[in-house]
């Protein structure tokens, strides 16, 4: 009996080092992706960028401002910027929606494609989601997918409220940590010249 428990501990061992090694080299064959961008949400006024596509029928919020109901849904078209100004660097769009999901706390339910229009991710794509309690200085949301040169992505976007602008107006600092597979694991060959 002893023999038999030995083996199968020593079966069982073997395979759990094979998995650490298989998941060892899947992570080491990652590229690392850093970004730092700004979301500018305009939620009235000229230049709106964000609109309200549910009033929520549930009960007032009363951790938000007057009128916010539980199950609000917004769709928003944000420029992105490189810098917190408004006049800074066009570098893409956040495109997708936010919703109030909490009976109590000032807690949005996020679900964000990011759209990359200039610099080395141009035409390129990576979607966020998450919970986003807006009163806390830092919040997260998980990177869930990408296209283009981020396809694939995985990871998380730490962001935070840059800058009140005006009562419709917010910037927010996105710092994107992330990662994506080796350009030869995802099917992309790369020339490189001489």
């Amino acid at each position: 009996m002893g023999s038999s428990s030995t083996t199968a501990s020593a079966k069982l061992g073997v395979l759990l080092i094979a998995a650490a090694v298989v998941v060892a080299v899947a992570s080491a064959r990652r590229r690392p992706v850093r970004l730092r961008l700004y979301m500018h949400d305009i939620t009235g006024g000229p230049g709106q960028t964000a609109v309200a596509l549910v009033n929520g029928t549930g009960p007032a919020n009363p951790s938000m401002p007057a009128g916010s109901r539980f199950g609000d849904t917004t769709a928003v078209d944000d420029l992105l910027t490189e810098g917190p100004g408004a006049d800074s660097k066009p570098v893409g769009r956040a495109q997708g929606t936010y919703m109030l999901a909490s009976l109590r706390e000032p807690v949005l339910v996020v679900s964000i494609t990011f759209v990359l229009t200039a610099g080395l991710y141009s035409g390129s794509t990576f979607a966020a989601a998450g919970r986003d309690n807006v009163l806390e200085e830092t919040r997260e949301l998980a990177v869930v997918g990408g296209t283009g040169r981020l396809r694939r992505a995985a990871g998380h976007v730490v962001w935070r409220t840059a800058r009140l602008e005006s009562p419709v107006q917010w910037v927010l600092e996105l710092d994107v940590h992330a990662s994506v597979p080796s350009l030869d694991d995802i099917g992309v060959r790369v020339k490189i010249r001489d």
